[in-house]
């Protein structure tokens, strides 16, 4: 079996751990081998793996995911976390805008940085549910669009259901998104159901998806699933491991350290 191959198999074993231990307090090693239809020892190897990157606890004879959530520190307390990386991770964002793009920005620090970079590209229609984004934007030449929902304090966003009316009216070319936590098997996870709900909406609205996250966030998962592995066209962080590396391009997914060139730069990204 090819490598490739291998990862993805192994990376939808871990998702349907992760989905059959949600809801759940145990699920024990012999339940799962019978839900995937795989050996115990193969089981055990994955959730080995999976404790070690912080996806859930083994017990006797089993998993569980309680005690793993990660909790959301306040904004103003993440924006004063790995604020270089963070800074580093908006300007190669920026390169990827090009003037009169259409553009979605996320909540969380990371996307605030890009928008504070955003008076050097012109003509922009940008459509975001972050309060801090717009207010980093008042004063713009750019289209600026918000969109409405229930507003979120913890992460000074607009979440929730009621953000459908205007995300399904539209279209982006591209949708740069923040995450608590990423990791090859899960995902994008985040802390609160309507965030994730919001996140959602927009990726299929959108022709290209760019994960912005500095390494503190990959290979942690958080509570609520907000996009899948295959949701994401590019990922932009500033450092990652050899082994998340060749995952993530084993997957297709264009991968940018910041700072540094694209992994496949002869590949150009065209709009829709």
């Amino acid at each position: 079996m090819h490598s490739d191959q291998m990862i993805t198999r192994t990376i939808s074993r871990e998702q349907q751990i992760l989905d059959a231990l949600r809801g759940q307090e145990i699920v024990q090693v012999a339940d799962l081998a019978t839900i995937l239809d795989v050996s115990e020892a193969t089981i055990r190897r994955d959730l080995t793996a999976m404790e070690d990157r912080g996806l859930l606890s083994r017990v006797h004879g089993g998993a569980t995911l309680a005690g793993i959530a990660r909790r959301e520190p306040l904004f103003h307390d993440k924006e004063e976390r790995n604020t270089a990386a963070k800074q580093a991770i908006a300007h190669a964002a920026l390169s990827l805008i090009d003037d009169g793009d259409t553009i979605y920005l996320d909540g969380g620090s990371t996307i605030l940085q890009l928008a504070r970079l955003l008076d050097r590209r012109h003509n922009l229609v940008i459509v975001t549910n972050s309060l801090m984004a717009a207010s980093s934007l008042l004063d713009t030449e750019h289209r600026l669009i918000l969109v409405g929902g229930e507003f979120r304090k913890l992460s000074r966003t607009l979440v929730g259901p009621l953000t459908a009316q205007l995300i399904n009216a539209v279209h982006v070319d591209k949708a740069f998104m923040g995450t608590i936590g990423f990791t090859l098997a899960e995902g994008m996870t985040t802390t609160d159901p309507n965030e994730a709900h919001t996140k959602s909406l927009i990726m299929s609205r959108a022709g290209q998806v760019l994960l912005l996250a500095d390494s503190s966030k990959l290979g942690t998962s958080s509570f609520a699933r907000s996009g899948t592995i295959n949701d994401i066209s590019t990922l932009i962080t500033d450092n990652a491991s050899p082994d998340f590396i060749a995952g993530i391009e084993q997957l297709g997914i264009r991968l940018m350290l910041a700072g540094a060139p694209p992994s496949n730069p002869s590949t150009s990204e065209t709009k829709d």
